[in-house]
Order: C-alpha cells, then sequence, then structure tokens
C-alpha cells in the first residue's frame, strides 16, 4: 500500500492546484419542523431520494429523534414536490427504519419515477419485509415476505431486476444502529448460521436465494482468522456494482468493541460465486465506480481501488482536499462528480469534486450538534439527483429538528 501511495502521489499534488473559482454551490432548506424529515443512508451505488424525472422526493417523517424506534413506531413516508415548494404528502408508513438508515428506501430502477422500495415490518409478528410502492396507482404493488427466515432490502441492483437481502432483526442486535429494534430473528444466539447470509430477491417473481451464508463465510475466512469460531457475524453495507455482476459487503462481529471488532470486505457474484476477501481496507463507506473499481480511503487519502487486481490505481486527493476521507462518499450517476461529507465534531462540510480536471469546492459547514454519534447519529449522507447537478443530505435545522438539505452545484463561465 505504502508504495501505491508514493507512486501517486502526483495526483494529489495536481489536485492541490487546482482554482476553485470555477465552482460555487447554493444552499436550501427542503424540508421544516416540527416534525422530523430524512431519507437515510448514503447516496452511493446509485441510491438517492430523487425520481428519474426530477419531480418527487422521497423522505421519512417522524415524531422524535432522540431514540431509536420501537416495534410500534411508525414513520411517515412522504413525497415532497419540487414543483410546488417541496409541498410534502404522506403517502404511507413504516414501522421497518432508523434513523442512520432510514428505510432504505429506493427508486425502482425499472419505474423510476413512479415506483420504489422500502422495507417494513409486521406489527403483528415482528417480522421484517419490504414493499414495492407505486405513487400513480398510490398502492403497495408488491410485498417481498419470508416468513421462515424474513429478510428485507438492503440494496437494489443499479439497473434494477433485483435487490440483496439482510437480517434487520439480527444487526440489531449485533450493530443496533444499523438493526430495527425488536425485530423478529430466527437466527439468536448461533453465531455462524446456515439459513442466514446474503440473499438475493428477483424482483418480478418474488423468489430469494441465499447466494452465501454466515457459515460459508467463516469457512471462508476461518484458516486466516481462528478467531471467528466463536464471533457471531453479522454483515452490513450490500453494494451492487454498476454492472450488476459483482456485489461489496463487509462481514462483521463485536462492532462495538474495538479491541475484538472484526471487519472484513468481501465481493462476490449474484450468483454466489467468487466469493472474495478484499485485501486492502478501504475505509467503512466506499463507494462503486465503474467496472471492478471502488472509491475509499487509505491512511489520509481517498483512493481508487481496484477490487480484481486488489490494488491502488489512483489517488484522487488528499487532506488539502478531503477533511475525512472516512466520510460519505457519492459518485453522480454519469461519474464525473464526487461528493464527500466529512463530520467534524458537531459539524459537517462536504467537498465537491470535478473529476475531469480536479476542480474542487468546500461547502460551508452544517450543524449535527448532540448527534455526532451512536445509534441517533447524523452522517453527512449525501444523496445526487439524477442529473448530478445538486444533492440532498441531512442537517439539524436553526430549530433543533432533523430536516432535509439540498446543495445545488453551480459551474461558473
Amino acid at each position: 500500500i505504502a508504495c501505491s501511495l508514493v507512486a501517486l502521489v502526483w495526483v494529489m499534488s495536481a489536485a492541490a492546484g487546482i482554482s476553485q473559482s470555477q465552482l460555487g454551490y447554493e444552499v436550501q432548506q427542503l424540508t421544516f419542523g416540527p416534525a422530523h424529515h430524512f431519507y437515510g443512508y448514503i447516496g452511493h451505488v446509485g441510491n438517492s431520494p430523487y425520481s428519474a424525472d426530477g419531480r418527487h422526493l422521497i423522505a421519512l417523517r417522524t415524531t422524535f429523534q432522540d431514540r431509536m424506534p420501537g416495534p410500534q413506531d411508525a414513520a411517515d413516508i412522504v413525497l415532497l414536490d419540487a414543483t410546488r415548494k417541496y409541498a410534502e404528502t404522506k403517502i404511507e408508513e413504516t414501522r421497518g427504519w432508523n434513523p442512520q438508515q432510514g428505510a432504505m428506501m429506493y427508486w425502482n430502477p425499472e419505474q423510476p419515477s413512479r415506483q420504489f422500495f422500502f422495507n417494513d415490518r409486521d406489527p403483528k409478528t415482528g417480522k421484517v419485509f419490504t414493499v414495492l410502492y407505486d405513487i400513480v396507482d398510490k398502492k403497495r404493488v408488491k410485498e417481498f415476505r419470508f416468513d421462515a427466515t424474513p429478510a428485507a432490502n438492503g440494496g437494489v441492483k443499479q439497473d434494477g431486476g433485483s435487490f440483496a437481502a439482510i437480517n434487520y432483526a439480527r444487526m440489531a442486535q449485533l450493530r443496533p444502529v444499523t438493526g430495527y429494534p425488536a425485530a423478529w430473528d430466527w437466527t439468536e444466539g448461533v453465531n455462524h448460521p446456515q439459513d442466514d447470509g446474503l440473499f438475493v430477491v428477483d424482483v418480478k417473481s418474488g423468489t430469494r436465494k441465499l447466494i452465501v451464508s454466515f457459515r460459508q463465510m467463516r469457512d471462508a475466512l476461518i484458516g486466516k482468522y481462528p478467531h471467528l469460531d466463536d464471533r457471531a457475524l453479522f454483515l452490513n453495507h450490500t453494494l451492487w456494482n454498476r454492472e450488476g455482476d459483482r456485489i461489496f459487503f463487509f462481514v462483521r462481529a463485536d462492532f462495538n468493541d474495538p479491541k475484538r471488532r472484526v471487519n472484513i470486505p468481501m465481493t462476490v457474484k449474484p450468483d454466489g460465486s467468487e466469493l472474495v476477501e478484499q485485501s486492502i481496507f478501504i475505509g467503512g463507506h466506499p463507494e462503486w465506480d465503474f467496472r471492478s473499481r471502488m472509491i475509499g480511503r487509505v491512511k489520509e487519502n481517498l483512493v481508487l481501488y481496484d477490487t480484481l487486481k486488489q490494488e491502488i490505481v489512483e489517488i484522487i486527493g488528499g487532506p488539502e482536499m478531503f477533511r475525512d476521507p472516512e466520510g460519505d462518499t457519492a459518485l453522480s450517476r454519469d461519474g464525473r462528480w464526487i461528493v464527500n461529507g466529512a463530520p467534524t465534531g458537531a459539524t459537517m462540510h462536504y467537498t465537491i469534486l470535478r473529476r475531469s480536471d480536479r476542480t474542487y469546492i468546500k461547502t460551508e459547514d452544517f450543524s449535527r450538534a448532540g448527534y455526532t454519534g451512536g445509534d441517533l447519529r447524523i452522517d453527512p449522507a449525501p444523496c445526487w439527483n439524477r442529473e448530478g447537478d445538486r444533492f440532498a443530505f441531512p442537517a439539524l435545522a436553526k430549530d433543533g429538528t432533523r430536516q432535509m438539505f439540498e446543495v445545488r452545484v453551480v459551474v461558473k463561465k
């Protein structure tokens, strides 16, 4: 890794010398209190609150932000209408959500101005499932329920047709910030279940396949990591690449204990073949670029990493450009823009980078005071629109409520 960083240091030097005068930005608050509004998760792998036609954004609306939701705490799902000054309309509600990731809402790539996925849970059984909702017909057009082993959306294939599914009840026990508290878990007390892991759901047929189980993960890694035998594994961040032929994810355990933490990056094909440990750790919130390459952090740099070659192929920028490369990074759909959200204590700001000439600009600071860590934290979570000229993000408004904001990128003549 060190050799690669030295060999590519010229890229950082070039980036540092480019004028920022060509770029500007404008900020707009999209939602307002007294209720809290947020989208959740990170705007990577094509995830975005913006519909393809640009008319609507989807968001959650809640009455509290100072505790995790219980089984009966439903959040409203609202549509924000950009043609009517982001007027909001409640269209649904969900009991499958948390403050950091929301309800894992994704516009359906096959109907990206009309349908979106979100997670929910049955109030009687506590079992999680995924919903496909149609905003024109104003109804749930499909529910993906798997009663024996209930798992829900963890990431939609970027060109549609499938989504990854994971066990949010298991995560609620092992990594609460990412789970749904008190959801029904069939794997409780089992370290490496054979009937849980990474699922892939076919949207059209509604069928599902377990492509790699926790037992398979354990068996693939135990030779190198013998301590996994007594650890309860879970997984996070199931990210489809743009071409749909690879899924990236983390195998994790004891995540809240730095001395015992397991945090292993892996990739696998959607059919379950070619399960591979990635030899270089590129941070906790990486983003797919094109083909086999990912954007992530190594030391103080934001880098481009090839998952097939397992090597760093480019340094995108260093500390002069990115205050915290470990922060949330999102790539615009056309690949021309990178935004990196950098949290520092009670505030966060964004670096906006144009890749063609490495021109960049940094925004002002936004507040997340009181929600800087733990299960209720506000992550920067920038989410590009489809055109790549603006992104939405969560922050605290002046009245202390959690709201959605937008930065519009201004390219100066």
